[in-house]
């Protein structure tokens, strides 16, 4: 029953795609100026679309228990479990996000290049061992193993949540922008059957699925970017100098209306201070990229799927090694699409001062530029392949914030059957998508790297103290972790909504309450001396036991004795 409704479900949404990509080719119109009929792009399209229908179908068979649909049953090898971290990582906001972010204000947009990468050093040498070690499906499992379950949990859960809700938002946008324009699709429908494709991805195939997804992806995008990369510099000799300076060139003559603006200032696109101006902002941006880094559930998650902590660094070092020549190609990309196509009217809204489909289309107007249409088809499709495998990543940890963390060791103290676990999985897995479906359409307006950006503010200030601290400091208590925490997250969420971003651009109101677009600085600080603050001054009986429990933990962390899979090292 369970293996025709997989395939009754996949036919169907193959025939959603086909249809809807056929109604684009007849007439439908949606707000983007319509694009010519390509082909090669749907032909593509539709190629992984049905290449990722079977792989889920193929997981399906496999994922029987808690542990397949969670961690792949903990079978994932560290080089595959590094491609499948690249893969997660390097989301709609890394290719076009920053892509557009490089293309409209120049060298600024490589403090957001930096900042996604400079958080993996911290995983490496402080988390990712510590982690397996400890943890089973969640980090959630981490945070509370010598804390009180119930209150850490829920902390973690609402922390898991609401960072992977501000981060599906991101891609919905990425993918609802990129279909809009490939095909012509009005942008909701292009969002719902993005919501739709991730939804069956994950009921179906689980972890599995979505790790394969996830690795196919990051080759294929690397390769894509690749090619790209070099046809730019292909232009220039390969000199980054004539590059850059036919870049500042072209601003001159440009036609988005971000590069008129640093024109009239008197400014250049080389120079700092267009997207970052002030001390507090480049601070508080940069301490959400590198700690949030390190409190991304989605990514945390993944270190469950390898053997033992041994394959957990590996996978570190070589997800750090692909995602770091990655953003170099991004730069490169983003410099190319202001040369190539800035000033080319067959890539732009003229009435808007923007591309055609907004500016973080840059990277895709680029592929067409360099490489013609069939290009075009390629990286459309790799640029779509990469917004389902990380909505894929991302509705998987939240869901398992719901079910591993909130219903089965909260509600129900663990005393679950673990088909009725994956049951409330699957069952939030769907609201989960539709939720996505539906933020995503509310804020089409804003740039998919700066919501990352939020979603790294919210996971620095909420996730990362209590993970970090209950790894690292004896003195930790359950008061001093849930209240910490809280204070964290409620300070991000906040700030967050009283901030320029959603105060002005989202509810319409003249003036921003909280000056700042980001909040890091003041939650995260917040978060830390909270913690603290209620640790050192609570003397109840359970702090005591909190704090007697250090011993115990540690060791496991250091010796991975006691570890699921794991053997002394």
């Amino acid at each position: 029953m369970r293996k025709a409704f997989t395939l009754w479900a996949a036919f169907v949404t193959l025939c959603v795609a086909v249809g809807a990509v056929f109604a684009a080719g007849g007439g439908m119109e949606g707000e983007v100026q319509k694009q010519p009929l390509n082909m090669m792009a749907i032909i593509m399209f539709l190629a992984f679309v049905a290449a990722t229908l079977g792989i889920t179908y193929w997981a399906a068979r496999r994922t029987k228990t808690a542990k397949d649909f969670y961690t792949a049953g903990g079978g994932i090898t560290g080089f595959q479990n590094g491609l499948a971290i690249a893969g997660d990582y390097m989301s709609a906001a890394s290719f076009l996000g920053i892509s557009g972010l490089v293309f409209m204000k120049g060298y600024d947009g490589l403090i957001y290049s930096i900042g996604f990468l400079v958080g993996w050093p911290i995983i490496l040498f402080l988390v990712a061992e510590r982690l397996r070690n400890l943890g089973k499906y969640t980090f959630a499992d981490v945070a509370s193993y010598r804390l009180a379950q119930a209150p850490i949990r829920t902390l973690s859960a609402f922390g898991a949540l609401t960072t992977v809700i501000l981060y599906l938002i991101a891609q919905m946008v990425g993918a609802g922008k990129l279909i809009q324009v490939l095909f012509g699709l009005p942008y909701e429908y292009a969002v719902g059957l993005v919501g739709v494709l991730m939804i069956l991805y994950v009921t179906f195939g689980g972890m599995l699925a979505t790790t394969w997804v996830q690795i196919i992806k990051a080759v294929l995008l690397l390769s894509g970017a690749t090619f790209m990369a070099i046809m730019v510099l292909y232009h220039f000799g390969f000199s980054l100098e004539a590059l850059f300076q036919s870049a500042v060139d072209t601003v001159q003559s440009s036609g988005i209306a971000k590069h008129k603006e640093v024109v009239e200032k008197g400014g250049d696109i080389m120079g700092p201070g267009g997207l970052v101006s002030d001390p507090v902002s480049a601070i508080s941006l940069g301490i959400a990229l590198m700690f949030g880094t390190a409190g991304l559930p989605h990514i945390l998650m993944r270190f469950f799927t390898v053997a033992d902590a041994k394959e957990a660094r590996k996978s570190v070092f070589y997800a750090t090694g692909f995602i770091g020549y990655f953003y170099i190609l991004t730069f490169i990309i983003g410099f190319g699409a202001i040369v190539l196509i800035a000033a080319n009217p067959d890539y732009l809204d003229m009435a808007k001062g923007t591309l055609i489909g907004g500016n973080d289309m840059a990277a895709i107007h680029l592929s067409r530029a360099v490489g013609g249409d069939v290009f075009l088809g390629f990286i459309s499709a790799v640029a779509f392949a990469t917004i389902l495998a990380v909505v894929s990543g991302l509705t998987l940890a939240g869901a398992s914030a719901v079910s591993h963390d909130l219903y089965a060791s909260v509600l129900k103290r663990g005393q679950v059957d673990e088909m009725v676990e994956m049951r409330i999985s699957k069952m939030a897995t769907v609201v989960l998508g539709i939720i996505a479906i539906f933020l995503g359409i509310a804020f089409e307006k804003q740039n998919i790297a700066f919501m990352v950006g939020l979603a790294f503010a919210i996971a620095a200030s909420a996730n990362f103290p209590v993970l970090f601290l209950s790894m690292f400091w004896s003195k930790l208590t359950t008061r001093g972790a849930f209240l910490g925490g809280m204070l964290g997250l409620l300070t991000a969420t906040i700030l967050v909504i009283l901030s320029p971003v959603v105060w002005v651009d989202v509810m319409g109101n003249a003036q921003a309450i909280f000056p700042y677009k980001y909040p890091a600085l003041f939650s995260v600080t917040a978060a830390f001396v909270g913690i603290w603050l209620f640790s050192i001054t609570d003397n109840s009986a359970r702090a005591q036991q909190d704090r007697a429990a250090f011993v115990a933990q540690d060791m496991r962390c250091q010796t991975g004795i006691g570890a699921e899979g794991a053997v002394s090292h």
